[in-house]
Formats: C-alpha cells, structure tokens, sequence
C-alpha cells in the first residue's frame, strides 16, 4: 500500500509558485493578488482560511481578509462582491462558504465575476469545465487531478466511482475524470446516498473517490483488492483523551482499508493540502489572464 502525500505535493506546488511570483517580480510584473471574505465564526471556515491567508504569504502573493460579523445581510455582502469585482489589485477572490442562514449562496455565487471567481463555482466557470473550455476548477476537483498526475496514476479505462454528488466535489469530478485527457478518458460512476446497493457500485471500483461527509463511512468490504482510494472527507469526532479534544478522520475506515488499497490518501494530509494549492494556481492563471485571456 503506497500512501498519497498531500503535505509533500503541497510544498513542491508551492516552490513552483515562489519561483513564478519572484519571476514576475524581476519582470516587473503585477504580484497575484487573492481575497477572501469570511462571514460569522465558523471555526472550520476560520481555519480553513488562515491556512489559505499564510500559503498565500509563503509564496509571495498579496492577499486581503475580509471579516464579517454572523449577522452582515446579504445586501451588505453583494456589496462587498461588488467592490472585489472593481478592484483591478485583486486578481481572484473567494466568499468562504458556508454562510449564515439568512444569506442566499446561490446569489453571492452569481454576483462573482467569472473572471475572479478561483474557486471555481459561478455556473460559467462550471459551463466552461463541463465543454472541456479554459475555466477555474473547483478546488479539491483541481487538486485531486494534480494528485493523480504527480504521482502518475493511470486513469484511461479504469473503472472510478465517486461516492458524492455535491457541486463542489462529486459532480465536477465525475467530468473531469470522464474526459478526454490525462487524468481522464475514465469508465465514471457517480453514487450518493439514494444509490442502491452502494457497496456492490463501490467494489467495482478501480480507483474509489469518497467525498460524502460521513465519518468513516466507507467499510473495508466496500473496497476492491488493490483499488486505489482518495478521501476527501474531513470530519470531527470528538475525543476527550487528545488535547484539543478531537480528532479528525475521513470518510473512508483508513486502518480498515488501507490494507487492501493499492494506494490511498490520508486524513489529515491528504487531499486537504492540495485545495488550498489549487486555488493558489487558480489565482496566479487569474493574474496572468491565462484563462479568460
């Protein structure tokens, strides 16, 4: 069993991207520039945002943070868009979801303009994705195909179910993996949790993509001898004998698993590593106008 190390991948995308910045630097060039706006407390999102704010100092890019209180309205927070979307310093920008109750995310979604929007989620980005056109990735679709292309894992004619069908994960990476190209031209079967017989889809698989949100809900009988399996999940379990008083563990039974899998990723340091690398690569395509031109 070979164990996919998202925390290496990570440093070596982020050399690559210091040795981008200091070229555009000698260039003369304008520094990419990411943003990111966070509403109330949620601590995943604070978290999940920090890490975005110091990768972004690691490599050399200008980077804004954006607080809001829990109770900004939507108005206020369109606004916010508004002004991101004029300002010709920031490249690309994010709105960390998810967002308090009272505020439609479709809507702050659509008021993104496509140009900056890395995370790859307005509906012309997706368009583009889905035509096999220039466009944003979402960020952990984006991620996981630089996983598979560095560690140069075969894709064409492999049989790969995706456990999930959200917008942000399963549904992009069922298209992405089901065109042509490499990672691609693969056989995709995307599941959720109205599949029958979820387990049988799930042994058939060649490669498993687990992006459900259910703690270590993938069984060792639900997985191939020697299939390869990518986690995306990230769940919190409570855990009063550690210190911070819980741990984090995937949507896959990594101890129960990994023993069958040919390769697998792991939970923490996995997958989660790249997204915030792909959204950095996404920014520096923004500031290069590499993909809208």
């Amino acid at each position: 069993m070979n164990l996919l190390d998202g925390k290496f991948l990570a440093q070596q995308i982020k050399d690559e991207l210091k040795t981008a910045v200091e070229s555009i630097r000698v260039q003369g060039g304008k520094i990419p520039h990411l943003a990111a706006v966070l509403v109330g407390e949620d601590p995943a999102s604070q978290a999940y945002v920090r890490n975005k704010v110091r990768s972004c100092e690691e490599v050399g890019f200008g980077s804004t943070l954006i607080r809001k209180e829990a109770d900004t309205t939507e108005a206020e927070l369109l606004s916010i868009v508004a002004q991101l979307n004029a300002d010709p310093e920031i490249d690309g920008f994010i709105v960390q979801l998810p967002l308090p109750k009272h505020i439609d995310e479709n809507k702050v979604t659509l008021a993104i303009d496509p140009r900056k929007d890395v995370d790859g989620f307005h509906p012309v980005n997706f368009g583009r994705m889905a035509q096999g056109l220039p466009a944003y990735l979402p960020a952990t679709p984006f991620g996981i195909l630089e996983m598979l292309r560095r560690y140069d894992i075969p894709t064409q004619g492999k049989e790969v179910v995706v456990i999930g069908r959200s917008n942000i994960v399963g549904t992009p990476m069922s298209i992405l993996l089901s065109r042509k190209g490499n990672p691609g031209d693969a056989t995709v079967t995307i599941c959720h949790s109205r599949t029958r017989d979820l387990a049988e889809h799930a042994r058939r698989a060649d490669i498993l993509i687990v992006a459900i949100g259910r703690t270590e809900m993938v069984t060792a009988d639900m997985v191939k001898p020697g299939a390869g399996v990518i986690d995306v999940g990230m769940n919190r379990v409570d855990d009063p004998a550690l210190p911070k008083g819980y741990r984090l563990t995937g949507d896959v039974d990594f101890q129960a698993v990994a023993p069958k899998a040919s390769w697998i990723t792991p939970v923490p340091g996995g997958v989660g590593q790249l997204t915030v690398m792909a959204l950095l690569m996404n920014t520096l395509k923004a500031a290069r106008s590499e993909v809208f031109g």
